[in-house]
């Protein structure tokens, strides 16, 4: 797979870059900014260039027959949203389940315009006990990968400002969808 993961990649201009300092056995991986649906998929073929075996969420609404097949074969998981208070607990069991975990979530939560971030990541990355590997995609560059790690301290607004640093330069596909606003980091719960 890392061989047509590459030659698409490269069909499509596209440089992937990640350390080896950030092949780890488990983290919560970010990926942002997530303004169009062509982001997941130069991302699905980015990490299976890298080699990063990574699960990730969607409605459960998506899993019907045969699209549930190709789906759970690209690495989603089925989340029932109606019961959405208790899937960051969810996750963070299957990292303690796991030997080797790595959970890809957008904080933006959407492709639309979203004034604040999620947080799930944050919470999970906390009780699951694991760093979080922040990917990007930079449509400026046509670069993607991992590019920087975060242990979270407990401190929100400490780690959501490294967080912002690490992002403040990063183009998304549509700029006027990305909100990367100081303010909107401030608001965060702890």
């Amino acid at each position: 797979m890392k061989k047509v993961s590459g030659w698409f990649l490269r069909l499509l201009g596209w440089k992937i870059n990640v350390d080896d300092k950030y092949r780890i056995d488990k983290a919560v991986v970010i990926m942002a900014p997530h303004t169009s649906m062509r982001d997941f998929w130069i991302g699905r073929l980015a990490f299976w260039y890298i080699q990063l075996p990574v699960k990730f969420l969607i409605k459960k609404e998506m899993f019907w027959f045969p699209m549930g097949v190709g789906l759970r074969l690209l690495g989603a998981v089925p989340v029932n949203r109606k019961r959405s208070g208790h899937v960051t607990e969810e996750i963070a069991q299957m990292f303690h389940e796991k030997t080797k975990f790595m959970f890809v979530i957008t904080p933006e939560g959407t492709r639309n315009l979203n004034h604040h971030w999620k947080r799930g990541f944050y919470k999970i990355a906390l009780m699951a006990n694991v760093p979080v590997l922040l990917g990007y995609l930079d449509y400026a560059r046509k670069e993607g990968g991992i590019g920087g790690m975060l242990v979270p301290t407990g401190n929100v607004e400490e780690d959501f400002k490294g967080i912002y640093d690490f992002y403040k330069n990063v183009t998304a596909r549509y700029p006027e969808k990305f909100n990367l606003s100081p303010q909107h980091f401030n608001k965060v719960e702890k």
